[in-house]
């Protein structure tokens, strides 16, 4: 039946009408597209040229060199050596496994070293390069370069790692550097982005970590074209970064290393302080170790072995340590007693051999007494019935105070790891602390440096650059930074009178040079070197009934880490002060015996610049002095050890 035409023209219409509208929604769904296209393409070109570039191109951080430590006459003791190391990259390798096989031909590696290496590269990308050997020689080095055709995937690279050539002349005072940890980020709000480099490496302990900031140095920049699995394919472009700053130290590295070797295996410390400007001529803390260990990655077998040393080789007892004072803080009370109006200089004070006082006998060193004594007498023989009786005229809270004037007590502020404060009590101090009242009793201990008394070896060399020089002295370690010298503010008066001073001294002066000056045999011979100083024996604890009910009656038949400990701080030269020491020898015995010689050695070596003639001794030591100079292991001219004194 045929379609009337009414119909199919009616159809016609809906069928216009349909199109139309379909046609106009489309028309306006590729207008809409159009724009948004034009807005993509154009008006927001900039934004996806830049993700896009991201995409292809990134950034990577150059560690930057880092700042050398030198001494105080530029001799370096912290550098920057070149790395030569190998990496493999899987991608490349194919077969790593036998890579490594023939790769071991040249560098040597157990069936273990081999198996962390394949580990470490399953673990990573393959196109991520793994470090196979590291400090690796330039024979090797250059074999593995030679060799590189029948080597797929391995690539010798040159790098720098820090380096310690004087090692442990100064492991205590420079420090070490090491990995970044968690650790190390923990107490950061913003780280600096090098912090992040796999293996980056910071100072952890001494000017190293103190310094970081300084030596650290500013990263550069690389700009790398890399693919779409990240593989890098060139780089474009690169700037270097800032390298840090150069630190000179005040310390002299041929005095620091007298002193080492002059302490030997010791359990000892010994500064040497400029008292004219509080610089740090030498400071040292024996046994030492190799902070090159640490750098290179330290064994498990050489890291037990430190921390299982009963001398304990990696404190730094310089600065660390808190000793009793023993009788080297007898200046400290007789000042305040002179100060105090309690004592003149004249002062007599009858010594039997001991104090009473209560129900409880305070013993003098010397058994029989020294009869009658005044302060220049009590300092020579160290009296120490003296100091118990004028302790208890003056009190403890003024010794306390001209304590701390002294400088103990007090944080001095170096750029070292976990200085002590040590402690200066008084009355305040031992409420706040033990909730207790102040003893006669703990006054009278306090008077010879004993009981709650805890001074460093730091601490002892300052107090003794005061009592030189009658003016605040601070020690300082930092002499340059960038070539800039630190400023060194000038050093206020101790508000102490010269006559008070003086009558210290000369008892100081005695204890060298009198006739029965407890330190005489470690006299210094020449003229104008005379020396001042102070002996100290410190206790560690009293020999028991037990010990004694079996034979044990001195210090000597202890075993040795129950002796006492010996000190002595002084300076020199007498009559125009330039250098003061300080020497605590752990379990030594007498100060006299032990600390003093190394002592005077030490400042021997600081006046004359060289080692010390033999004239500088009196005349029957200089047999003996000769050959012990002779045998100090000491470094030649370029910073090398003897052969002989290489472990």
């Amino acid at each position: 039946m045929r379609r009337p035409a009414r119909d199919t023209e009616a159809s016609t219409r809906r069928f216009t009408r349909r199109a139309l509208f379909m046609g106009g929604a489309m028309a306006a769904m590729v207008a809409v597209l159009g724009a948004r296209m034009r807005y993509l393409g154009v008006e927001q070109a900039d934004q996806f040229r830049l993700l896009a570039e991201e995409n292809r191109v990134n950034i990577r951080l150059i560690p930057p060199n880092r700042g050398l430590i030198q001494d105080r006459n530029g001799k370096l003791i912290a550098g920057n050596e070149q790395n030569y190391r190998v990496v493999i990259t899987r991608e490349d390798a194919g077969d790593v496994e036998t890579v490594l096989n023939r790769l071991s031909h040249i560098i040597p590696m157990t069936a273990e070293d081999r198996a962390d290496i394949l580990k470490e590269v399953a673990r990573n990308s393959p196109f991520v390069p793994i470090t196979v050997a590291d400090r690796l020689d330039w024979e090797t080095f250059s074999e593995i370069a030679v060799n590189g055709p029948a080597l797929p995937g391995v690539t010798p690279e040159v790098g720098l790692s820090r380096v310690y050539p004087r090692d442990r002349d100064f492991a205590h005072v420079v420090g070490y550097v090491g990995p970044v940890s968690e650790r190390d980020l923990e107490g950061l709000e913003n780280p600096d982005p090098l912090l992040r480099i796999p293996k980056f490496q910071i100072g952890k302990i001494g000017v190293e970590r103190w310094m970081e900031d300084v030596l650290r140095g500013h990263a550069g920049t690389k700009r790398i074209e890399v693919n779409a699995v990240g593989r890098v394919m060139r780089e474009i472009d690169r700037q270097e970064g800032d390298p840090g700053d150069d630190i000179r130290l005040t310390i002299d590295a041929d005095v620091q290393n007298f002193v080492q070797a002059r302490l030997g295996e010791e359990s000892a410390a010994c500064v040497v302080m400029d008292v004219t400007n509080g610089d740090i001529i030498a400071i040292t803390s024996a046994p030492s170790f190799d902070p090159n260990l640490f750098v290179r990655g330290i064994s498990q077998a050489d890291y037990s072995s430190l921390m299982e040393h009963d001398h304990r080789p990696l404190a730094n007892k310089t600065v660390q340590g808190a000793y009793p004072p023993g009788s080297t803080f007898k200046m400290v009370t007789a000042l305040a007693a002179l100060e105090a109006g309690a004592i003149t200089p004249e002062t007599t004070v009858r010594c039997p051999g001991y104090l009473e006082f209560g129900n409880r006998r305070f013993h003098c060193w010397k058994r029989g007494g020294h009869g009658g004594v005044n302060l220049e007498r009590s300092l020579m023989e160290s009296c120490d019935v003296y100091y118990y009786d004028i302790a208890q005229r003056v009190g403890i809270d003024k010794i306390a105070e001209m304590g701390r004037r002294l400088g103990l007590g007090i944080r001095h502020d170096l750029p070292m790891s976990a200085i002590t404060e040590g402690n200066m009590p008084d009355k305040a101090w031992k409420m706040d602390r033990h909730k207790q009242e102040w003893r006669v009793g703990d006054t009278i201990n306090a008077s010879i440096g004993q009981g709650y008394v805890l001074a460093s070896p730091l601490q002892l060399a300052v107090m003794t650059a005061r009592v030189a020089t009658g003016m605040a002295v601070h020690p300082r370690l930092i002499r340059s930074i960038d070539g800039k010298e630190v400023e060194i503010a000038p050093a206020e008066p101790l508000g102490l009178s010269d006559a008070q001073l003086k009558s210290v001294r000369r008892g100081m002066f005695a204890v060298m040079n009198g006739k029965a000056g407890t330190a005489r045999g470690s006299r210094i011979a020449d003229e104008t070197m005379l020396m001042c100083g102070k002996t100290g024996t410190s206790q560690v604890r009293n020999i028991s009934a037990a010990e004694r009910a079996s034979g044990v009656v001195s210090n000597d038949q202890l075993p040795w880490n129950r002796r006492d400990h010996a000190l002595f701080v002084g300076y020199a030269p007498a009559d125009n002060p330039r250098y003061a020491v300080s020497v605590v020898v752990e379990h030594g015995g007498g100060g006299s015996a032990v600390a003093a010689p190394i002592a005077r050695d030490a400042l021997l070596r600081a006046l004359y610049g060289e080692i010390p003639p033999l004239t500088a001794y009196p005349a029957d030591q200089r047999g003996r002095m000769e050959t012990l100079l002779k045998e100090l292991p000491l470094r030649r001219p370029d910073g090398s050890l003897p052969e002989s004194s290489k472990v």
